[in-house]
Order: structure tokens, then C-alpha cells, then sequence
């Protein structure tokens, strides 16, 4: 017997219901539907405008509708909409080359992606195959993709439902001063025991069995954790040392995201392989890759690489990237987020913590920063619980609500506010931004009794 056809639906919300929404319960939403955008700003169907303070999941660098990019999309869309993998492409290789351009030393071919976490899976795959090594070192407090493998390197909580602890994935814990897990008391301490601590891991797993080490270069959505000066050089020596393949994974922090091009490039080190997506052309149509490096590239020159994706290099995907590209070397994109980091944005949310107590500490650099709410500054007990929801989560919740209604779209995970608007975004809008989290804020500080 047939099943009746659902009935048709013209709401938006209703259209919403339709969709199977990832991270999320399935149950009812009370969302605003977006149909438009422009610069730092969304707008949703009854014409009210938002301003982007997350660059939604930290991707669109450039904002929304940025020309120059929709002018390339379009361009090729007129010329060639798809093309597959196997076959040689223009646009693939002039976006292949203004990427290559701006990665560090060394890494100097391309392996297309659609996504962050293929670009993860791709560069384990590549290291295993390489080095006939099984095991792959992760940190604790990291996020890689939701995929198989990326979602077993993932360090926080986000990979428990998943993890099967049977994927050959060993975590360690890396720097972080606030929560420091050595003890330590300076930047410099924390840099000098967190190496040790890799040292003795890789050591006791067998540097033999290891084959690479995946690391966020500034720890993302799981905290946004810069590393101390010297970290990254400390664990690049480990990689060489132990013939251990370094993977940088800059999914969300590279393409200016951090002040820079790529956030390696602040400890002038260079992996060797860099996983990339997001920023490459600000989500504009999926793109992701993997920067490879002579070690690796070496390693399939006469032999092919034992996989690949439908859509590895996408023109439309392709293309753009290179509007995206072109648009940051022209408008200096990178110094902008440099500027934003240092002298507008750091020091503006530095202020705005000093009026609440719930503000337990507040870090970031360039365009990414993150405001940790806490119950009690001195014990830093998070302001909600691992993994709250419902009433658990009802102090987080009110802070959203009171972003939203003042039409702030806001990045909220676990008992942390990340801040990431565009790398472009004017100075008066982040003095709005600003001023409505100190105001939402207050919503939170209600809840510490």
C-alpha cells in the first residue's frame, strides 16, 4: 500500500522540518531562515538584518556575497560547471597555484577536497601509506571532522557517541595556560612540559609505529587555544626526529583566519602535510584540500594514490577560490585580521570581561577569540557542564536568545562565546558586536547566584 504523499508546505519553518540537521536534536527549532547577505551581515525572510559575529561555522572570511567571488563563480559557471578529476583544468590549477603560493616552504602540490574532514582522512591515509606506520597521534581538546577517522583524532567530547577507540589514534595533551595540565605557571613552562609530555608519549607508543601527528596549529572550536612561542618548532623537531609525519590541520584557522596566511606561520615552521578548507574561499562552494610536501609527494610518484573523490577540485569550487584568492592579496586581508586582533578586537573583549563575573578568560589572535564562561573565576568551573542540555544549558541558552534578539549571530559552544566575524568587517560593527555581548552577558552573570 503506498503512503500518502506529506502535504505541501510553503513556510520556511515548515521547509526546515524537512531537513536533517547535524549536532542537533531532531525536535522542534525556533530559528530565523536566511535568504540573503551582504558583507558582515545575513538577513533573514521578513527583511531583518544580522550581524555575522561567527562567520557562521568560522568560514566566510570575506563576508557575505563578496564580489569578486560571485563574479568568479559565475564566470565559470558560464564557461564549465564540472569536469572530473582525472582530467587537467584551468581554474583548478591556477586556484592549485595561488594556494601553493601562499604555504609554507615545501609543500608545493594540491590534493583536492570537498571538505575539512576529507582533507583530514586524506592526509592520515597518505602518512600511513608512506611510512608503513599505523598509529596517528591527536590532542585532547581538538576537533579534525566528523568522519571516521577525523572524528576518532578529535579530542573533546564531540567524538564519544563515535569512538570505537579502535582507529590506531593516540591523544596527548598540548598547551593550554588556563587549564594547564602540567601544572605550569608560565607560557614558557607550559611550552617546555607539554613537549616533554609528546616526547614521552611518542616513546612509550613505539616511535616506530607512529606515523603522523595531526594538530590544529591554534586549537579551534574546542577552545581556541594558541600555543605558547615555540611549541609548534618544539613539535616539528619531535616529527623529524622520529620520522614521524607532521599534519597541520588549518581547516579553521588558516587563510588569514589567525593574522596570518597560515597560523604555522607564527612559529615560521612548516609541516608535512597541511590540511586546509574553509578560509580557501571563504564556504562560498565546498572546497578542501591537502598541501603536500615533497616527503609525501615523493612517496606515489610511481605509484598511484589509492584514492580519491568525484568532485576533487571542482571548477565552480575552484574558481571560487581564486576570486577569494585574488580579493585577499589585493584588499590585504591578512593585515587586516592582524590589525583587528591586535588593536580593536583583543582589546575590546580584554575590557568588556573586566564587568562580568562570569568572564572566567578571554584569548584569542587575528580574527578568532573566545570569551570562557565560568561559575567561579578561582576554581574556573565552567559555567555549564560537558555535554548540558535542557536546563543544564539554560545559562548558555539565555545568552543566545539575548544575542539574537538583538539581531547578533553568535558561535556558542559547550561554556565558551567564540568570536570569528569576517577577516574584513568594519570597526563599527565590531564596536555592536562588542557592545550586545556585554549586554547578553548579563543574562549569564544572572546565573552564578
Amino acid at each position: 500500500m503506498r503512503r500518502p504523499r506529506r502535504r505541501a508546505q510553503t513556510d520556511a519553518m515548515d521547509l526546515d522540518e524537512l531537513v536533517f540537521h547535524p549536532w542537533v536534536a531532531q525536535g522542534p527549532r525556533q530559528v530565523p531562515t536566511f535568504v540573503g547577505g551582504a558583507g558582515s551581515h545575513v538577513v533573514d525572510e521578513y527583511g531583518r538584518r544580522y550581524l555575522d559575529f561567527s562567520s557562521q561555522l568560522v568560514f566566510a572570511n570575506l563576508g557575505h556575497q563578496h564580489p569578486r567571488i560571485v563574479e568568479a563563480i559565475k564566470a565559470q559557471a558560464d564557461r564549465l560547471c564540472t569536469l572530473a578529476p582525472s582530467h587537467a583544468s584551468d581554474v583548478r590549477g591556477e586556484a592549485a597555484r595561488l594556494i601553493v603560493g601562499v604555504a609554507p616552504e615545501g609543500l608545493g602540490h594540491v590534493l583536492f577536497t570537498t571538505s575539512g574532514t576529507e582533507a583530514i582522512e586524506h592526509a592520515v591515509r597518505m602518512a600511513r601509506l608512506a611510512t608503513g606506520r599505523p598509529k596517528v597521534l591527536a590532542a585532547y581538546r581538538s576537533y579534525h571532522g566528523s568522519t571516521t577517522t577525523s572524528i576518532h583524532l578529535t579530542g573533546d567530547p564531540r567524538r564519544w557517541a563515535s569512538d570505537t577507540g579502535a582507529a590506531g589514534v593516540v591523544h596527548f595533551f598540548g598547551p593550554f595556560p588556563y587549564r594547564s595540565a602540567f601544572g605550569s605557571s608560565t607560557p614558557e613552562e607550559e611550552c617546555e612540559r607539554a613537549l616533554d609530555h609528546l616526547e614521552q608519549v611518542i616513546l612509550l607508543e613505539g616511535p616506530s609505529t607512529v606515523a603522523a601527528l595531526v594538530l590544529e596549529s591554534v586549537t579551534g572550536s574546542s577552545g581556541v587555544i594558541v600555543p605558547p612561542p615555540g611549541y609548534l618548532r618544539g613539535v616539528r623537531e619531535l616529527c623529524t626526529r622520529h620520522g614521524i609525519v607532521y599534519i597541520a590541520d588549518e581547516v579553521l584557522v588558516g587563510f588569514g583566519r589567525t593574522g596570518a596566511w597560515f597560523a604555522v606561520d607564527h612559529d615560521e615552521v612548516a609541516p608535512d602535510l597541511l590540511a586546509f578548507a574553509k578560509g580557501v574561499n571563504s564556504g562560498y562552494v565546498p572546497l578542501g584540500g591537502v598541501l603536500v610536501g615533497e616527503r609525501i609527494f615523493e612517496a606515489f610518484t610511481e605509484r598511484p594514490y589509492p584514492a580519491g573523490l568525484t568532485y576533487s577540485g571542482h571548477p565552480l569550487a575552484c574558481a571560487a577560490a581564486v576570486g577569494a584568492l585574488r580579493a585577499m592579496h589585493e584588499e590585504r586581508t591578512v593585515e587586516s585580521a592582524a590589525r583587528l586582533g591586535n588593536s580593536v578586537l583583543g582589546p575590546a573583549l580584554a575590557k568588556l570581561a573586566e564587568g562580568h563575573p562570569s568572564v572566567g578568560d578571554v584569548r584569542g589572535i587575528g580574527a578568532l577569540w573566545t570569551i570562557e564562561l565560568v561559575r567561579d573565576r578561582r576554581s574556573k568551573e565552567p559555567l555549564v557542564p560537558t555535554g548540558a542540555a535542557g536546563e543544564a544549558n539554560a545559562p548558555m541558552a539565555a545568552f543566545v536568545r539575548a544575542c539574537r534578539d538583538r539581531d547578533l549571530l553568535t558561535l556558542v559552544l559547550g561554556n565558551r562565546i567564540h568570536v570569528a566575524p569576517p577577516l574584513n568587517i568594519g570597526d563599527a560593527d565590531v564596536a555592536t558586536g562588542v557592545e550586545v555581548i556585554d549586554e547578553a552577558l548579563t543574562e549569564a552573570d544572572a546565573f552564578l547566584g
